[in-house]
């Protein structure tokens, strides 16, 4: 791990180099409670994945502050719970996300269904709200607006993301410190293909925007997604859903499929978070000394 450096020297970097400045940052100080000494064991990454995350962290990726927004999304992943697709379902979303002024930060959470792995589903979760809160904690340093800080999975990704908002969230992990304090709701979610797995939930007419997508003949995680749309539905909630024809799983950004309705997906995101006020320019909410 890299020591950390501050955020207007990320800024500067930025600048400089025309592209989102992005650092890492681990979600613990020493490592996931109750694992500190597994935290130094290597990531393994390899083409368009990751494994072996036992050091759970976050990459901030952010915007231009001259095009920044205030808004900021918290992106997981998919892979099963057995391996993280970090390349295009995290930071060619967060490159995606920064170049529209959005703060991103993509989140590598422990993996419960790896090989050998000692992790279980309730860590994923922990990591995914220990995220969520890190970036709302640290909302002034990212100049971010910590009311419009937002989730958006992928696939088994998608689950976490469902989870954090709208199931209580795990007991938090060793000593409670002030991060444990923050809230980890989403103020907004978009689940991208989410995965069956859920937790106990309840919807309400005041739960989280959210944004669905999913191709109808995706046999794993169409049908969750139908499941939250009649969910929010129910509740008189706001949602947004696009069910495709075709398309399969793991569709991501369009990059890599001949179908023009999935290609224009990222679009749709644009519309979306448009209609929900997110992407205008507002005045700075902290403004840099």
């Amino acid at each position: 791990m890299r020591p950390l450096i501050g955020i207007g020297a990320i800024a500067l970097a930025m600048l400089s180099c025309g592209a989102s400045a992005q650092q890492r940052y681990p979600l613990w100080a020493h490592g996931a409670p109750g694992f500190e000494d597994r935290a130094d064991i290597p990531e393994q990454s390899q083409d368009y994945w990751t494994k072996h995350i036992n050091n759970p962290s976050i990459t901030a990726y952010l915007p231009d502050p001259k095009n920044a927004t205030g808004t900021a999304i918290v992106i997981l992943p998919g892979g099963g719970h057995e391996l993280l697709v970090t390349t295009t379902e995290g930071g060619d979303v967060a490159h995606w996300l920064a170049d529209k002024g959005v703060a991103a930060f993509v989140v590598r959470y422990r993996l419960f269904r790896e090989k050998g792995t000692p992790y279980t589903e309730e860590d994923a979760r922990a990591d995914v709200e220990r995220a969520m809160r890190t970036v709302r904690a640290r909302a002034a340093e990212f100049h971010i607006d910590p009311h419009r800080i937002g989730v958006w999975g992928f696939s088994a990704g998608g689950e976490l993301a469902r989870m954090v908002t709208l199931s209580p969230p795990v007991p938090p992990q060793g000593t409670p410190d002030a991060i444990d304090r923050v809230s980890e709701k989403p103020d907004f979610s978009i689940l991208e293909f989410p995965g069956p797995l859920h937790a106990v939930e309840h919807v309400t007419a005041d739960s989280p925007p959210v944004l669905i997508s999913a191709a109808n003949d995706d046999k794993c995680c169409s049908g969750p997604a139908v499941d939250v749309l009649n969910e929010y539905r129910a509740a008189h909630a706001s949602v947004e859903m696009h069910l495709y024809a075709a398309g399969g799983h793991a569709f991501n950004m369009g990059e890599d499929t001949p179908l023009v309705s999935l290609q224009h997906w990222p679009e749709r995101v644009t519309d979306w978070l448009s209609d929900q006020g997110l992407l205008y320019h507002p005045k700075p909410v902290f403004v840099p000394k």
